[in-house]
């Protein structure tokens, strides 16, 4: 091995990586060990459909907090992901750009995102539902983010440490994700699938909020990280 070639870049050997998953370790272990039933609630709510939200519902100011705190770490999570993915798609990505700079860009994205999708939920809800239907539809959205920190955790650290195929991994994440969008395509349903009326605004919503923003989203991953190459 020539000794002036440069180490490929690998996440387990990456500072900030450990940093961050053991940081996340801790978070989610406090969070559940404190609102274990707080969760288990909102899963429950989730499977089992109501007409009406709980005015007397768990959702008090610190269970808020947490939640914040939960999509905090899927975002920091999700930008491990990504960093693996497109080092993966090009081997020499990662090799000249401090790791904190992209795991920070597709964090913030993520978050951008969410809170983005919350927005359009929210005034989509206001202008054809009413309050009732979309408080329900927000809590179910949120609910599927807030799991989505905890399972993406043990991903992580199989992705990061263990020698698993990484064609196979991200399958696997492929496989979550559409299982993510199969779940709020049964809420919708649940919600608002009662006439030909809501057919049209199922696939109005599926396709122009589940399924194009994903897209988009990736593209302008993409196109980021051929700002990153020209940078560095």
């Amino acid at each position: 091995m020539n000794p002036d070639m440069p180490i490929p870049y690998s996440l387990k050997s990456d500072d900030l990586v450990s940093a961050i998953i053991l940081v996340c370790f801790f978070l989610l272990s406090f969070i559940f060990a404190g609102n274990k039933k707080y969760l288990l609630q909102q899963a429950r709510i989730f499977i089992q459909h109501k007409e009406r939200a709980n005015l007397f519902g768990a959702s008090t100011s610190v269970n808020r907090y947490f939640s914040l705190v939960v999509i905090l770490q899927t975002s920091l999570l999700i930008g491990i992901v990504f960093l693996s993915y497109f080092n993966f798609k090009c081997p020499d990505f990662a090799q000249g750009i401090p790791s904190y700079l992209p795991i920070g860009v597709y964090a913030g994205l993520f978050l951008v995102y969410v809170f983005l999708k919350r927005t359009i939920y929210a005034f989509l809800g206001w202008v054809f539902f009413g309050k009732n239907a979309t408080t329900l539809w927000l809590e179910a959205y949120f609910t599927l983010v807030y799991y989505a920190g905890f399972i993406l955790f043990p991903y992580v650290l199989l992705l990061v440490y263990f020698n698993f195929d990484i064609e196979i991994m991200l399958t696997f994440g492929f496989v979550i994700l559409i299982i993510a969008k199969l779940l709020m395509l049964y809420k919708w349903i649940k919600f608002f699938f009662n006439n030909i009326y809501g057919l049209s605004l199922l696939i109005l919503y599926f396709c122009a909020l589940e399924i194009m923003p994903c897209f988009i989203y990736y593209r302008v991953l993409v196109n980021i990280n051929s700002l990153l190459l020209i940078k560095f």
